[in-house]
C-alpha cells in the first residue's frame, strides 16, 4: 500500500488518483488509434465523467452511514479511494446509448470499440485500489496474503471487528483480491483487444457488430461475480449475494443481447 505518490508540500499527488487518470488516458488514445476517428474527444470525456460520477454515487449510497454521514464533505475526496465500477458502468451505459441516439451512431459498433480498450483502463484503476488499500479480500493465510499498514481500510475495519487492538501496526493478512481482478481484467483486455483486431481487420466485415462488446460484458461480469467471494471489505447483500453480483446478471444479460441481437438481425438479412 502507498497512498501518496509525491508530497510537495501544498500538493499531495494520490497513487490511487493518478492511476485512474493513466487507465483513462490509455483508453483515450486507444479508442483514438483503434477508430482512426478525431471527433469523439467530447464523447469520451462525457463517458469518463459519467463514470466517475456514477462510481462515485455508488460507493456514497453503499457507504454512506459508515463513511459520509458525519462527513459529507468527503464525498468529494474521489482522490482517495472510494469507486464503484459498477455504478460507473451503469451510467456510462446510459450515457452511451443517449449519445448514440442523438449522434444517429450504432450502439453496437461503437460499443465494441470502447469496450476493446475498457478493461485497460480498469485494470489501472484496481492497481490503484491495491495502493489505497480499499476494496482488498478475505482474511487467509495463505502466501498470496499481504498485511496493510495502520490507517488502512482493511486495519480500520478489523480493529472495528475487534479482530486487531488498536495498537496494531499492520492489518491481518488478507486476499489482494485488487491484483487478483487486475490481472483478470488485463487477460480481459487480451481478448476483446485480439477479436476487434481481428473482427474489424476485414474491411468487407461479414460478422454482426455487437460481438467484443458481448464478450466484454459478459466476460467482466463473470469476473466480478467470481471475485465478490473472495472480497473482505463491507458488502451490502441482496439475499446470498451482492449488490455487485447482483448486477453481474444483468450486465451479463445486456452481453447476451448485444451478441443475439445484431446475429438474429443479420440472419433475416436486416441492415447492421
Amino acid at each position: 500500500m502507498h497512498p501518496e505518490l509525491a508530497n510537495f508540500g501544498f500538493v499531495h499527488l494520490k497513487t490511487y488518483g493518478a492511476l485512474v487518470a493513466v487507465g483513462f488516458l490509455l483508453c483515450w488514445k486507444l479508442i483514438e488509434k483503434l477508430s482512426g476517428r478525431n471527433d469523439l474527444s467530447n464523447f469520451i470525456l462525457s463517458l469518463m465523467v459519467a463514470g466517475i460520477v456514477g462510481a462515485r454515487a455508488a460507493y456514497v449510497i453503499e457507504n454512506w452511514q459508515s463513511q459520509f454521514a458525519f462527513r459529507p464533505f468527503d464525498v468529494l475526496r474521489i482522490d482517495q479511494g472510494g469507486l464503484v465500477f459498477y455504478g460507473g458502468l451503469v451510467l456510462a451505459i446510459a450515457v452511451f446509448f443517449g449519445w448514440c441516439i442523438i449522434k444517429k451512431e450504432s450502439p453496437a459498433a461503437l460499443g465494441d470499440l470502447f469496450c476493446a480498450a475498457i478493461p485497460l483502463g480498469h485494470a489501472f484503476g484496481r492497481i490503484g485500489c491495491f495502493f489505497y488499500g480499499c476494496c482488498y479480500g478475505k482474511r487467509s493465510a495463505s502466501a498470496l496474503a499481504v498485511c496493510f499498514p495502520v490507517h488502512s481500510p482493511a486495519w480500520h475495519e478489523q480493529i472495528a471487528a475487534g479482530e486487531l487492538p488498536r495498537t496494531a501496526t499492520c492489518s491481518l493478512p488478507v486476499l489482494p483480491a485488487q491484483l487478483f481482478e487486475a490481472a483478470a481484467l488485463l487477460i480481459l483486455f487480451a481478448i476483446v483487444f485480439l477479436l476487434y483486431r481481428k473482427l474489424y481487420a476485414a474491411k468487407t466485415r461479414v460478422y454482426a457488430h455487437g460481438m467484443v462488446a458481448g464478450a466484454y460484458l459478459m466476460g467482466y461480469s463473470a469476473i466480478r461475480f467470481a471475485l465478490e467471494y473472495l472480497r473482505g471489505d463491507p458488502r451490502a447483500q441482496v439475499g446470498p449475494l451482492s449488490i455487485a453480483q447482483t448486477i453481474s446478471f444483468a450486465i451479463f444479460a445486456l452481453g447476451v443481447l448485444f451478441i443475439a441481437v445484431p446475429l438474429a438481425l443479420k440472419k433475416k438479412g436486416a441492415p447492421k
